[in-house]
């Protein structure tokens, strides 16, 4: 029986009895408080951790990108959101014709966007809904406005095969409820309905219900946890499913240690906010920084701590970014309780258009 320590590393290792703990978790949130959840796939960016979380009670899926959109289709799942704005003719034909074979919706924050997608659509005969993208203090994508957000969820519902399905922002930071309010009002005054409200977003994702302005959650990272969500708060360490299994190979002073994971293996992503050097938490030596990465090894900064590893010791690294860690990968070896290990791939890697 194949265990953790068999694998060759670096490799990167998901917990299921952790997976399943916090699938449940999440979705007995959602389910108190009368919100739909509607998982973010670019985290696992696999149908069967999807279909975990839809058999668990999630409404549907989010995807980012259509790439990710059409490989869920075709493994069976007939309800997506796409919240990356859809911009040009070409994709604006595929979404056409991913909507002829399931529900989609897609989330976007101008006319441009609408109106291509919605002659896409006429051309094929088929149909889409449509929310509107609010920028609510993340400063990315979404109208500026509550005005704004009416303007165009009116245009839509003028647009032939769009159907307005609502309004959403990410992430749902505090003050979003209230500037979504705002919106909701100014759309139903112009006769318009407001089906859906969806935020998103794990760190602070089991407030969102206090606004009273929310009907949809989208989180992602919350199946796995990573180094952002423990430091948030978020997720306990027994919760974080995602690890990566590492050697160290070098030892070439007594406060340094060179691992076999790099930023292809870990990514270079630093927590928000943060740039104190940390590319993972080294779960055995907790007072351990990843201090600096290179493409194959990872410089580690032993001098906080009292034990040290020595050459040819396997360690545990939690990323800092599960998504971005995931999307490095060909393979994940699932496990419960370090036993039972399974490989799997990963089959919506690197589908990013």
């Amino acid at each position: 029986m194949v265990t953790i320590s068999d694998l060759p590393t670096p490799f990167l290792t998901v917990d299921l009895d952790a997976v399943d703990r916090n699938i449940a978790r999440m979705q007995r949130y959602c389910d108190e408080h009368e919100l739909a959840l509607r998982p973010h796939v670019k985290t696992h960016k696999m149908p069967a951790l999807a279909r975990l979380q839809v058999v668990a009670g999630a409404r549907g899926i989010t995807c980012q990108k259509l790439g990710e959109a059409e490989l869920m289709a075709d493994n069976g799942f007939d309800d997506i959101l796409i919240t990356f704005p859809l911009v040009g003719t070409g994709k604006a034909e595929r979404l056409a014709d991913l909507a002829g074979r399931v529900r989609v919706a897609v989330g976007a924050d101008s006319d441009v966007a609408a109106r291509t997608i919605s002659a896409a659509l006429q051309a094929r005969g088929t149909a889409a809904a449509f929310l509107v993208d609010c920028d609510t203090g993340f400063r990315r994508t979404g109208v500026q406005t509550p005005d704004d957000a009416a303007a165009l969820a009116e245009l839509v519902e003028r647009l032939p095969h769009l159907e307005l399905g609502g309004l959403m922002t990410h992430p749902a930071v505090r003050g979003s409820g209230e500037w979504l309010a705002a919106a909701r009002r100014l759309i139903e005054q112009r006769g318009l309905e407001v089906a859906c409200v969806s935020g998103g977003g794990t760190p602070h994702a089991r407030e969102i219900h206090e606004s009273g302005a929310f009907t949809e959650l989208r989180v992602g990272t919350y199946v796995f946890g990573d180094r952002h969500l423990l430091g948030e708060g978020a997720v306990a360490l027994d919760d974080c499913a995602l690890r990566v299994v590492a050697t160290v190979v070098s030892r070439p002073t007594a406060d340094r240690a060179i691992l076999d994971a790099g930023s292809k293996t870990l990514t270079s992503d630093l927590p928000p906010g943060r740039d104190d050097g940390g590319y993972g938490l080294l779960v055995e030596y907790p007072e351990a920084v990843l201090a600096s990465l290179s493409e194959e090894h990872a410089t580690v900064d032993l001098s906080a701590c009292e034990e040290r590893p020595a050459v040819g010791d396997v360690v545990t690294v939690i990323p800092n970014h599960a998504c971005g860690a995931v999307n490095l990968h060909d393979q994940v070896a699932f496990h419960r309780g370090g036993r039972d290990v399974e490989i799997g791939g990963v089959p919506a890697r690197g589908l990013v258009r």
